[in-house]
């Protein structure tokens, strides 16, 4: 297993995001383990947020690799789907219909909220860990 998935296993997908969004991914071809987010990755979110955005979200994982996580690229993968999860679940998006939605939506995604909400994100697990 790879992707965000063998980072901090399925369950903990489950747990933050509620079974609906989990159990959606799963009935609808498993992307579960994300690698419709692979081009984030790799591109270091260069295509998917706007020019001042990127650099914002870079100085953010630069920070966070030396006071909380390594892994905060994760994280802000994680708030980009958590910020769209309606619109998945509404439209009963697959594996292929959330690569197309992705591919649609580069450069329109706010940097600032997607941030941010990344942020909350390592904070909730933080304090799921400490309790």
């Amino acid at each position: 297993s790879s992707g965000i998935n063998a980072e901090y296993g399925s369950s903990g997908i489950n747990a933050e995001y509620g079974s609906e969004l989990f159990e959606h991914m799963h009935q609808n071809g498993d992307y579960s383990h994300f690698y419709f987010s692979y081009r984030w990755f790799l591109l270091d979110f260069k295509r998917e947020l706007e020019y001042e955005d990127v650099f914002r979200v870079w100085e953010g994982i630069w920070a966070a690799y030396q006071t909380t996580s390594d892994h905060f690229t994760h994280f802000i993968a994680l708030a980009l789907v958590e910020h769209y999860r309606d619109i998945i679940l509404d439209n009963n998006m697959d594996f292929t219909d959330i690569i197309k939605f992705f591919n649609e939506m580069a450069e329109r995604h706010d940097g600032k909220k997607i941030l941010s909400s990344a942020r909350q994100l390592v904070f909730r697990l933080q304090t799921l860990i400490d309790s």
